[in-house]
């Protein structure tokens, strides 16, 4: 009887880590994004603008003419435009993106930071 008790116990503990450990992964799969806010981004571009970084969000805004493809990704923390080679994702639609940031142009304090989206292929 006492054998039969310990074992119970036991699987209850056992029962209980695992569930702590499902709902962790769970709440960090709905509430951590994988990526570079892109507030980081925007609030100090020259630490990125050297490497390639992901940023995960949802299409805002999407614009295409013919030599000109861009999209704005919002995250919760801010907005950068992405500018692509590649076919243009949705609106509404939530995409990972990796590329390198770059400086679109500036004036006096203005700037425009953008994210230039990377060729699947040359990754």
């Amino acid at each position: 009887m006492r054998t039969q008790m310990m074992t119970r116990s036991a699987y209850i503990r056992s029962f209980r880590w695992l569930l702590l450990v499902l709902l962790t992964a769970l709440l960090c799969n709905y509430g951590c994004s994988s990526g570079t806010p892109i507030q980081k981004i925007l609030n100090n571009p020259r630490e990125y603008s050297r490497q390639p970084i992901t940023v995960t969000g949802e299409v805002v805004e999407v614009f295409s003419l013919i030599v000109v493809k861009y999209f704005v990704l919002r995250d919760g923390t801010g907005e950068i435009t992405v500018i692509t080679e590649r076919t243009m994702p949705k609106k509404g639609v939530k995409v990972n993106v990796t590329g390198m940031v770059k400086e679109a142009f500036s004036i006096g304090d203005k700037q425009l930071i953008v994210l230039v989206e990377q060729d699947h292929d040359n990754k």
